[in-house]
């Protein structure tokens, strides 16, 4: 698909976002990111296998021809699976991150689509930007993270999570 225009030009001389499919000659930019933004960055051979998946959808944000964040989305039977989602440091907390899920939801075309991820229990930050989305908790991965062994809260985004409601979710079991 072609490439968007999603945003306007940041302030001072940044040039404007665009948002398309992440191809492979992206992927020295999006370790770099990686590198910066995890604690236990995936390696170049797990983008590569997310990306030569026919079925799902990777994208890359640019702001002129630096790639400033990425969204790695694999589809499994009927449900589609966030894998990875992050926005270089000083991109953060400008909407980056909605607009990769928005231009997510616009390529998936399909208002029953069902989508999940996993995010670590203490990053209060991406649990919000999720939950504005209409993402719920509906479980928990004990000892998830192996840098430190930290939980992950299992979100879903379904036709009943956007009304208030686990019914749609698989073993829905909300954590404490």
């Amino acid at each position: 698909m072609s490439e968007r225009t999603v945003a306007p030009a940041p302030p001072g001389n940044e040039p404007p976002i665009h948002i398309r499919a992440l191809a492979y000659p992206d992927l020295p930019q999006v370790i770099a990111v990686e590198r910066r933004v995890f604690p236990t960055p995936w390696s170049l051979a797990m983008f590569v296998l997310e990306l030569s998946k026919q079925s799902g959808v990777c994208l890359a944000a640019f702001s002129g021809e630096r790639l400033v964040g990425y969204e790695i989305c694999s589809r499994y039977d009927t449900v589609w699976h966030i894998m990875n989602i992050a926005v270089d440091l000083d991109y953060q907390r400008r909407g980056l991150a909605t607009a990769l899920l928005a231009e997510l939801y616009r390529r998936v075309e399909d208002p029953q689509a069902r989508f999940t991820l996993e995010v670590r229990r203490s990053n209060a930050v991406a649990i919000h930007l999720y939950e504005r989305e209409g993402f719920r908790a509906a479980g928990t991965r004990r000892r998830y993270y192996q840098d430190n062994g930290e939980d992950a809260l299992v979100m879903w985004r379904t036709p009943g999570t956007l009304v208030g409601t686990l019914e749609d979710v698989p073993n829905a079991r909300p954590p404490q």
